[in-house]
């Protein structure tokens, strides 16, 4: 039987507060889903695009545009990203998401009142910039504040929230397809006003990180976060066992360490932290998913169905693609560990974009090819959420060291960013039929990419399932194998639950006086 401090119910205060922090990942999901819509929206294209008889919808839009408005995001939020240990280790990550939020409404303002390019280009720059720091922050933020047992769950809400903006997102183009004025584009950007609302409100009643605070030397303010974070449904001698192993975790961090700073990341055992930390978010990009996103719905026109077919095909896989984060979650939590479920992951991304380019293949510009489109890319979208897309940010915030984190996660989204970048740039030469035209034989290259990710998540990742972030430091410090991760006993938590018994034996001790002597004086009274 599980025990009540372990449940979801009994961390329900921490599970609502990361809950209101990684909303911050509802945003990118949204954008992902709208623009992809809006490059095959007459509307938008007839005030962006061109007149194109031979197009669907009577419009087209130029392959430069086309780039930059994906790949200017990215490219924002890889210079954002780049900046966070700096500013994190000034200002926090509460302060950081602020600034998100007010750098994503001027953005939003930016796209929809101009119909200049120039300025759709700033807008999308913006964006990146308030998107890199909305998912870099707001992942630290729940790994750090999350219990061990439940840091896999509440991390991979990350998932889940890019999946339901992906379909809000789907589902607003959806509606908006069919108009041929300026609002087909303005209502599915005003939607991006709401999620910095939400989070700007929401994250006046969330505290602080205890870990960042701790880093900081503010035990006091630390120690009442976490207290905040638990809530009164937690026993309090669960609260104390944990604030132990924090302190002593980061204090032995701090005397390993001489400086704090972007090159540390490359110093010593954290080396080998940054690399699997930059590998599994690589691994993200690796999968396919952002020729997914970006260029799903569009692609799928380029390859024959309807502008209808297209959105209705996209947010079916886009709705799978939630049920697979759901399963995942699921699946980390009770059944499988990190290392398994990538594995997974990795082979079924694979084996879904080499079913696309064997059907563009075996069977051109057939319906038949159409058909086994629509399907692998569903598959896609559900085992990537499932696995790769549940566990990736659980893994990459957990890999490293506290007083690194926010430089070591924030590079590695970076590089995330750069790949996805690099990933809106190219795609566009290989699938239109002006350029390369190789459509859906793009997959082969994917399939490959998928192939070298789970030999990757084999022979390098450890499993780090129900450990403590500050036990994960201690594996790391004693430089154990990939192979006996999962059975090594760590000190840091049996010293830590010693103490813990320790006070409890002072306190009753010192309770028990208490009563004879209460006792003692009654009777002489």
């Amino acid at each position: 039987m599980q025990l009540p401090q372990t449940s979801l119910w009994a961390n329900r205060k921490c599970l609502l507060i990361c809950c209101v922090v990684s909303i911050a990942n509802l945003q990118y999901g949204l954008d992902s889903a709208a623009v992809g819509g809006l490059q095959a929206m007459p509307g938008f294209l007839k005030v962006f695009g061109y007149p194109d008889p031979s197009a669907p919808g009577g419009y087209a839009i130029g392959s430069t545009f086309q780039q930059l408005i994906a790949s200017l995001l990215t490219l924002g939020s890889f210079v954002s990203s780049m900046t966070a240990g700096t500013f994190s280790h000034f200002f926090g990550r509460k302060m950081a998401l602020w600034i998100a939020c007010v750098l994503n409404a001027i953005a939003c303002v930016i796209q929809i009142t101009s119909t200049n390019d120039a300025a759709i280009y700033m807008g999308r720059l913006i964006l990146g910039f308030a998107n890199g720091f909305l998912v870099t922050f707001s992942n630290i933020y729940t790994s750090e504040a999350s219990p061990a047992h439940l840091r896999g769950v509440i991390v991979a809400l990350f998932a889940y929230w890019v999946n339901i903006g992906s379909i809000i997102g789907a589902a607003v183009t959806n509606a908006t397809k069919g108009r041929m004025d300026k609002a087909s584009y303005q209502i599915p950007i005003g939607t991006l006003f709401i999620v910095p609302m939400i989070l700007a409100i929401g994250l006046l009643f969330v505290p602080e990180s205890p870990r960042y605070l701790l880093t900081k030397g503010r035990h006091d303010a630390a120690h009442k976060a976490l207290v905040s974070l638990r809530g009164a449904s937690v026993p309090p001698e669960s609260v104390e066992l944990e604030w132990i192993e924090m302190v002593k975790g980061i204090e032995e961090e701090k005397r390993s360490a001489t400086t704090v700073g972007a090159l540390d990341m490359f110093k010593g055992t954290d080396l080998r932290r940054t690399l699997l930390c930059f590998g599994i978010i690589a691994c993200q990009t690796g999968s396919g998913i952002w020729f997914v996103i970006s260029y799903g719905t569009y692609f799928l026109i380029v390859s024959g169905l309807s502008v209808a077919d297209a959105f209705k095909y996209s947010i079916m896989a886009t709705c799978l693609g939630f049920v697979g984060c759901n399963m995942g979650m699921y699946l980390m939590r009770r059944h499988m560990g990190r290392r398994s479920i990538l594995m997974l992951g990795g082979a079924i991304c694979g084996f879904s974009q080499l079913g696309l380019a064997v059907a563009a293949t075996v069977a051109p510009s057939s319906r038949a090819m159409q058909n086994c489109l629509i399907g692998f890319m569903a598959l896609f979208k559900w085992g990537y959420n499932m696995c790769v897309g549940s566990a990736s940010y659980p893994v990459a915030t957990e890999l490293v060291s506290t007083r690194l984190r926010a430089w070591t996660v924030g590079s590695a989204t970076s590089l995330g960013y750069f790949l996805a970048w690099l990933n809106a740039f190219c795609t566009p030469y290989f699938i239109n039929p002006q350029n390369l035209g190789w459509g859906a034989k793009y997959g082969y290259i994917w399939a490959a990419s998928n192939l070298l990710c789970v030999l990757f998540f084999f022979f390098c990742m450890p499993e780090m399932k129900g450990r403590t972030l500050e036990e994960i430091d201690e594996l790391f410090t004693n430089k154990v194998s990939v192979w006996k991760f999962k059975s090594y006993e760590t000190n840091i938590g049996n010293e830590a639950a010693r103490e813990v018994k320790e006070k409890a034996v002072e306190h009753k001790e010192a309770a028990a006086q208490v009563q004879e002597r209460d006792s003692r004086d009654g009777s002489q009274g």
